[in-house]
Formats: C-alpha cells, sequence, structure tokens
C-alpha cells in the first residue's frame, strides 16, 4: 500500500520558462558524483500566449525531496528543457521568476531501466497573475533610492544577470556596495546570483547582510529561508520563515515552505496550519499541496483525511494522469 500511495504523488502542474533550453548534467541528491540515470526532458509554456511576442525569462530549479538542489537551467516560453542521469527518485521542479517562486512541480521518476521520461508542463496565467498578487513585493529596483552613478551601475548588473553573465553582474554589484554598503536591495540580488551558483556561503552572508540593513525585507527572508531549508537547517529555516510570513502573511510560498520545514522536524501539527494557508492564499499553484497533506494524513493513520485532500486535488486537477488511483484510494477510505 505505502508503495502505491508514493506512486500516486507524480504532480504535473501548470507553469511556463524562458530561454533555450541547455542540457544539464545531474549529481547525486547527495553531491556524490554523476549518477546513471534516465533523461528528464519536456516543454515549457503558458496557455495562450504566443513564445513569439514574450522575452519572458524564468529559472528551472531541479531540487531533490531532500531540499538539495542538482540542477539549474534558464528557459523561455516555448523552450525545451533537458536534465541528464536523473536517478529514480521524488523531486520538485521549482519556476522561478524575479527571484520568486511562481509554481513547483512534483514528480516522481520511478523506471525500471535508464530511459527517456517527458514532462510538459503548462502555465495557466492565472497562475502568473495570482504568484504576483499574493507576493506582496514591490519591484526591487523601486525600493532602494541610490545615487545616480550606482543605478546605472545597478542597472547594467541586472542585465548582466538577465542573460546569465553572473560574473559581471557580481562585479557591478560589487561595485554598488563599494559605494554604498547599505543598499539593501544590491545585497538581495548579489545573495541571488550567489544562490543560484550554489555559492551558499556567500548567499548566506549577503542575504544576512541585507536583513542587518532591513530586517523586515521579505525577499531576503524568504530566499534566507529556502536556502536553509536547502542544507536542511531546517530549525533555521523555520526562524527566518516565520520572520517572512510576518512580513508578508500572503505569501503563498512563504507559507509552504514553513510547513514543510515544520514536516522535516516531524512536527506536523504545525505544519498542517501553513500547508493549508498556502493552498487558501493560492489554491491552483499549490494544488499539489494537497497531495503532501494526504501523505501526511496517510502516514499517521487517518486515511479518511488523506482521501479528502485527494479529492479537493481533482477538483482542482481533474485530468491527472493518476485519477484513477487516487479515485480508488478515494473510494476505499473516504467516509
Amino acid at each position: 500500500m505505502k508503495t502505491r500511495i508514493i506512486n500516486i504523488c507524480a504532480v504535473l502542474i501548470l507553469i511556463s520558462v524562458l530561454a533555450p533550453a541547455a542540457m544539464s548534467q545531474i549529481q547525486g541528491p547527495k553531491g556524490g558524483g554523476s549518477v546513471e540515470g534516465s533523461i528528464l526532458f519536456g516543454d515549457f509554456k503558458i496557455d495562450g500566449v504566443d513564445p513569439t511576442k514574450t522575452a519572458d525569462t524564468y529559472q528551472l530549479v531541479f531540487t531533490h525531496e531532500s531540499g538539495s538542489v542538482v540542477a539549474r537551467q534558464s528557459i523561455s516560453v516555448g523552450g525545451r528543457y533537458r536534465f541528464m542521469n536523473v536517478p529514480n527518485g521524488r523531486y520538485f521542479m521549482v519556476i522561478e521568476r524575479d527571484n520568486l517562486e511562481v509554481a513547483r512541480v512534483e514528480m516522481m521518476i520511478n523506471e525500471l531501466s535508464k530511459t527517456d521520461v517527458r514532462r510538459d508542463i503548462v502555465l495557466q496565467q492565472r497562475q502568473l497573475a495570482a504568484a504576483s498578487s499574493k507576493s506582496g513585493v514591490l519591484s526591487v529596483a523601486d525600493t532602494y533610492k541610490r545615487t545616480p552613478e550606482n543605478q546605472k551601475l545597478y542597472q547594467q548588473a541586472m542585465a548582466a544577470a538577465s542573460k546569465d553573465d553572473r560574473k559581471t553582474a557580481v562585479t557591478l554589484l560589487n561595485q554598488v556596495l563599494a559605494a554604498d554598503p547599505k543598499d539593501f536591495v544590491v545585497w538581495t540580488e548579489l545573495g541571488t546570483i550567489h544562490f543560484k551558483d550554489n555559492k551558499t556561503g556567500d548567499a548566506e552572508k549577503a542575504y544576512k547582510r541585507a536583513l542587518d540593513e532591513k530586517p523586515d525585507f521579505f525577499i531576503p527572508l524568504l530566499n534566507l529561508g529556502k536556502l536553509q531549508f536547502s542544507k536542511k537547517s531546517y530549525d533555521e529555516a523555520i526562524e527566518t520563515l516565520t520572520k517572512a510570513v510576518a512580513a508578508n502573511s500572503q505569501s503563498a510560498d512563504a507559507n509552504q515552505f514553513l510547513g514543510e520545514s515544520y514536516l522535516q522536524i516531524k512536527k506536523g501539527s504545525k505544519a498542517v496550519g501553513y500547508l493549508n494557508e498556502a493552498i487558501r492564499l493560492d489554491p491552483m499553484g499549490k494544488a499539489d499541496v494537497h497531495l503532501r497533506l494526504a501523505l501526511l494524513y496517510h502516514g499517521a493513520g487517518l486515511k479518511d483525511r488523506a482521501a479528502n485532500e485527494y479529492a479537493l486535488f481533482l477538483q482542482k486537477k481533474p485530468d491527472h494522469p493518476d485519477k484513477a488511483k487516487l479515485e480508488k484510494y478515494i473510494a476505499e477510505n473516504k467516509k
């Protein structure tokens, strides 16, 4: 039964992304070298959007269930992603725009032998609108007043970062900070670039420096919490994400990550409230959280509650490929 329940958790969320797909070599979840596995690939689309008429860029962050980031890739609407040598396991594909999560895909890779696994991801425009409205964050460029010289350097840095020229971006951002070390926005951007480069120590220092200048700044609070979660520093993540929720209670991402952090330290009773709040704030974008709650309830022997979560999930994703398995579980366990 346990195996069957785990297998039904492959989730296909609606999502989209930017630039041409680049091939990425995946390391094992613990960074222990290349692991033989399947090729994971798929197309990214936004429903109703012509890819030839948009230049929006997104970041794919492919994450193992342990929280460790195993690969990253930029992608454009209409582009194709491809990750090589993906071992069997449970993963999340996190889609970010402007350093904020807009959607997340939970998926299982469970193949008998090495093969090609296709997972197309389509993002609904309402998800993008919901992500923007729920973030409650001003454009970072508008949150700090800097000199004309520093503003020019900042804009050049952001242009370089948008082209994945991170080395140039870091150099320019450091020039801004040399002139004005109190620029918490620049510290935040610097932290995010380091985070994308898996330089977690440098990223953590930059985020904390930003928070020294502005303790309630939501973006570094959220990203620092994600970073601590990825390092399995769950107690630290809980402390940081609690502040993130206090700074912006309307963030579905902050509520979800706080709930997930509580799950990791076996405090499911505290996790449930935050996970349900994430669903309330973004019902469609966080539909897969119903599956997370279902697993939690199933593990606790509350199969009727698990069945209810699966039913709520199917109301939002009626065409899910594991619909028959979910319906069978619901029929067997719902009171």
